[in-house]
C-alpha cells in the first residue's frame, strides 16, 4: 500500500526535470502572503494589496471592496486585460453581481465601476500591466 507521502516523494524523484529548476528555486519563482503586504488605500473603503510585478509590467494583486464602497470614476483597462476572481463576498461592476467563486475576464479597453454592496475580496491579474 502507497501512504500519500510515499506517492509524493515517488513524482518528485521521478521527474526527468533539473532539481534547480524545481518550485521555489527556479530563477524567477516568487510567492509572498497577503498577510505581508499592507494595504493601500485607493479611494474610501477600496485598498490593494501588490502581490508580485514581473518585468514585463504584469502585476496581480488583491483589492478589497469595503461594504458600501464605490470606484471613484470609471476604471479603464490599459494597456491590457483584467482579469479578476472574487474571493469572497460579491462583486459588482457597475450593472451586474459576481458573488465568490466568480471569474471575469475583462478585455482591454473595457471599463466598469467597481462596487460592493456587502464588501468583497478580489485577486486580480494584469498581464500587460
Amino acid at each position: 500500500m502507497c501512504r500519500p507521502s510515499d506517492r509524493v516523494a515517488q513524482v518528485v524523484t521521478s521527474t526527468q526535470g533539473d532539481p534547480a529548476q524545481f518550485g521555489p528555486d527556479a530563477p524567477g519563482y516568487a510567492w509572498k502572503s497577503a498577510a505581508d503586504v499592507d494595504p493601500i488605500e485607493l479611494f474610501p473603503g477600496v485598498t490593494i494589496q501588490p502581490l508580485w510585478q514581473g518585468d514585463n509590467g504584469a502585476k496581480a494583486l488583491i483589492t478589497t471592496i469595503a461594504p458600501g464602497a464605490v470606484w471613484a470614476g470609471e476604471d479603464h483597462h490599459r494597456p491590457g486585460p483584467e482579469e479578476v476572481y472574487v474571493v469572497s463576498g460579491v462583486l459588482n461592476d457597475g450593472v451586474n453581481d459576481y458573488p465568490a467563486g466568480t471569474f471575469l475576464h475583462a478585455p482591454a479597453q473595457s471599463w466598469h465601476i467597481p462596487q460592493s454592496d456587502q464588501g468583497c475580496v478580489l485577486f486580480l491579474f494584469y498581464p500587460q500591466g
